[in-house]
């Protein structure tokens, strides 16, 4: 993990770099790791995991239990900080609302993060899902609806570079296409404007999803409508469900695109 991105040069912080590597060690269904896990995780000495996760808990961002740590509700904070810096969840929360309304399915809006999706907005309904989804959720893009458009959306030259990244998941998809199948299925989410993902990520799971678009005409998010696959047939998702989903894309990309062209004021 410490490879990831790692950064080089006199500016280079490296103890800042490792205090993120322990962060990100926490994996979905491990709240709780010892130290000889983080280091194992990391590849970081279990003197400095020690030092830094005491750290953490000296500011609140972690809690010692028993022989491991956990991180506490804090290091939302964190993440949250560049949700609300794009004022993206103010502008598409009461179009996603409405969706859920009309649709009655839970909607999600997602951006790039290399070769994963990163979960910025939700709005759900109650139903059992295959896999649980909150905000800074991630999972393979190549399998996922959102993913589908927002690869569409990179230039074609620099998708096989992206996709050769490794996930930081955690979750091994069932859709494992060869790189020119995928290339080509990009090219028909480029031309038609939205993608499927039918049970790619995990069983049940099937969902659409199209591109949300700031003032220049440039995908800067995704959005999709999902649904469980044994109640909802690829048929009545693309036919039903799709036309309300591409009309709020639409008027989340006019607010957002509003929203930019409104000059900052200073108190």
């Amino acid at each position: 993990m410490t490879d990831i991105g790692r950064g080089a040069g006199t500016d280079f912080i490296e103890a800042l770099a490792r205090g993120l590597d322990v962060l990100r060690s926490f994996r979905p269904g491990q709240p709780s790791m010892t130290l000889s896990d983080i280091a194992a995780e990391t590849g970081l000495a279990r003197p400095t995991v020690r030092r830094i996760l005491l750290t953490f808990e000296a500011l609140g961002y972690a809690r010692s239990e028993g022989r491991g740590f956990a991180l506490t509700p804090r290091v939302l904070e964190l993440g949250m900080a560049y949700v609300n810096s794009l004022n993206m969840w103010e502008v598409a929360r009461p179009h996603m609302e409405e969706l859920v309304g009309v649709t009655g399915e839970s909607t999600s809006m997602a951006q790039l993060d290399c070769s994963d999706i990163v979960y910025v907005a939700r709005v759900a309904v109650p139903k059992i899902v295959t896999l649980a989804v909150s905000i800074g959720t991630r999972f393979p893009a190549l399998a996922t609806s959102m993913g589908k458009v927002l690869l569409a959306a990179k230039e074609p030259a620099i998708v096989p570079a992206i996709l050769a990244e490794p996930s930081r998941s955690g979750i091994v998809p069932r859709y494992n296409p060869s790189l020119n199948s995928f290339m080509d299925a990009l090219l028909e989410v480029r031309a038609r404007g939205w993608a499927l993902a039918d049970q790619d990520l995990a069983p049940g799971i099937r969902s659409v999803a199209t591109g949300v678009r700031d003032g220049n005409g440039q995908v800067i998010a995704a959005i999709n409508v999902t649904v469980h696959a044994a109640e909802t047939s690829v048929e009545t998702l693309v036919e039903k469900h799709l036309p309300h989903l591409l009309r709020t894309a639409a008027d989340i990309s006019a607010d957002y695109a509003r929203l930019a062209t409104v000059p900052a004021t200073t108190v």
